[in-house]
């Protein structure tokens, strides 16, 4: 099981002036702060997150 699919994402938007439900969405995957990058699980959750969020992330990495 080591094999598991992971997708890591950079913050490149601010949560300022933004919906709480997008802020807590950014905390939810680790992101808080400008740049950051998370590698996290690649679940259908997380994608969920990701696609809610995607103008103020982006995807760095698909492994």
């Amino acid at each position: 099981m080591a094999d598991k699919k992971t997708v890591t994402v950079e913050q490149i938007g601010s949560p300022l002036r933004r919906p709480q439900d997008q802020r807590q969405t950014l905390i939810g995957l680790g992101l808080n702060k400008m740049n950051r990058r998370r590698t996290l699980e690649d679940t259908p959750s997380v994608r969920g997150m990701i696609r809610k969020v995607s103008h103020l992330v982006k995807v760095v990495d698909e492994a």
